[in-house]
């Protein structure tokens, strides 16, 4: 099946990326073909300042390699350098009523968080699903409170092809339901709007400075904690191995062990953890050509698919000379 996703280049990539979607989008590398993309388009709904928005896509592109993606299998590529996604959202524009896209959360939800309300925040749905439909993906990995997403998609896909004939895939929701929210050194969810974020490839030492930083409640060094009301748990059970997990639940749950051991160890593990992937991430700093090529050749198979797709729309809708 083709998968496909996309992530924003907003800023330095965190902890709660990787745990909360990289890593699931590396492991479906083996039974999918998987088309990923950075979204650079839908990055400009927040108004970042024009050097950010390359040098961030250009971080991301970094850090997946770095991670374990597979530039020969995985088909990776800067939304921005395919173009088509925008003709198409624009005809995708004119057939989805304003009661659905009023009905979406994440417009008020990004406004509420401070971001300056704008048209392409509104319509931001459309682009997605225009990213999507293009690329006739079948499954999309969202986490569960991002299910409407996709609902939003299918609607206007079901529309579409109501219209004007089957054209469109519907696509499939694929929701991990064992990941985890990732905690934030402050509690919330990690996120780099919350300013709360451990980034995968800090130093190891600002990493650890992080970590001592993180909220924990007020429970004397000598008495039981519970562990599933625990940041540090919380983070522990991502990087810590199943017996050493139990070992620290049960320290825990007796008492005499202090939040400061914990993160301790917390800061050691993520460290080990992100190792190998920070001596590939910088030998790729030391060639920036060879990044540059990954999204070269990213963008012109997924042009390929792109192309086919919108031929298809045009003809569908009109737009064909070729059909006079």
């Amino acid at each position: 099946m083709r998968v496909l996703s996309g992530i924003q280049p907003s800023g330095r990539l965190h902890i709660g990326n990787y745990f909360g979607a990289m890593r699931q989008h590396i492991q479906l590398q083996a039974e999918h073909e998987c088309f990923y993309f950075i979204a650079d388009y839908h990055a400009l709904t927040s108004n970042p300042a024009p050097q950010e928005v390359f040098q961030y896509s250009f971080d991301v592109t970094m850090d997946y390699i770095a991670l374990g993606l597979d530039t020969q299998k995985t088909v990776f590529w800067r939304q921005s350098d395919v173009p088509e996604v925008t003709e198409l959202t624009w005809i995708l524009s004119c057939i989805t009523p304003m009661g659905l896209l009023h009905r979406c959360t994440s417009y008020k939800d990004k406004v509420a968080q401070g971001i300056s309300p704008n048209q392409g925040l509104f319509a931001y749905p459309v682009l997605q699903a225009a990213d999507i439909l293009i690329y006739k993906s079948d499954l999309v990995p969202v986490g569960a409170d991002q299910k409407q997403h996709i609902e939003v998609t299918r609607d206007i896909a079901m529309r579409f092809n109501n219209t004007y004939g089957e054209v469109f895939t519907i696509p499939k929701e694929y929701i991990v339901e064992s990941v985890a929210v990732v905690p934030g050194i402050d509690g919330r969810k990690m996120s780099k709007s919350y300013g709360n974020t451990i980034e995968i490839f800090e130093p190891p030492e600002s990493i650890r400075k992080k970590i001592m930083r993180i909220v924990t409640d007020s429970t004397p060094v000598e008495m039981p904690k519970d562990p599933d009301k625990c940041n540090v748990f919380a983070l522990l059970k991502l990087v810590a191995s199943d017996e050493e997990l139990a070992d620290w639940e049960s320290k825990y749950r007796r008492g005499g062990t202090g939040y400061s051991e914990a993160k301790k160890r917390l800061a050691e593990l993520l460290t080990e953890y992100f190792r190998p992937f920070r001596k590939k991430r910088a030998e790729l700093e030391k060639n920036p050509d060879y990044v540059r090529k990954v999204l070269a050749d990213g963008a012109h198979r997924a042009k390929a698919v792109a192309l086919k797709t919108l031929a298809e729309v045009r003809r569908a809708v009109g737009l064909d000379m070729a059909n006079v």
